[in-house]
């Protein structure tokens, strides 16, 4: 009996006997490796993929819209060589102003119908600048006239 009055007359102090403390009020240990998302800096600018795009119209016939067609040079999948890859693109021309033939910039906006989601900027003239072809490559016509020049 002097063991169990014994046992009695201690009082353990932690809280967690009997249930006493509810799971909602321990705290999870704090780790480096807990996923928490991090903000970038303030004064680095959103990163958005793919804002804006050069190409050529190729279509002005309907209102307010032209078709743009935009090229890229990406690795064939077989032969690892750098192909030219074209895709028309839809754009909203708000004034009507270009015309087919015009070098154009396309930034993304928000959706303007189904298949309208870029509007169209233009691309200021270089003046002085010799004639480029739609990737900024000279046209070999162009390089043969110097040469022969």
């Amino acid at each position: 009996m002097s063991i169990t009055s014994s046992l009695q007359s201690l009082k353990l102090s932690s809280p967690f006997l009997h249930g006493s403390t509810s799971l909602s009020l321990l705290s999870k240990p704090n780790s480096s490796l807990s996923h928490q998302p991090l903000k970038p800096p303030a004064f680095l600018p959103p990163i958005r993929a793919m804002k804006s795009m050069r190409g050529k119209v190729v279509c002005a016939t309907n209102d307010n819209t032209v078709s743009v067609e935009v090229v890229r040079l990406a690795p064939h999948p077989k032969y690892k060589r750098r192909v030219r890859k074209k895709k028309k693109f839809q754009a909203h021309d708000l004034d009507n102003q270009f015309k087919v033939g015009d070098l154009v910039q396309l930034e993304k906006s928000r959706p303007i119908s189904k298949t309208k989601t870029f509007l169209i900027v233009p691309i200021p003239s270089k003046n002085g600048k010799q004639e480029t072809g739609e990737l900024g490559i000279p046209l070999e016509s162009k390089q043969l006239e110097e040469q022969q020049a």
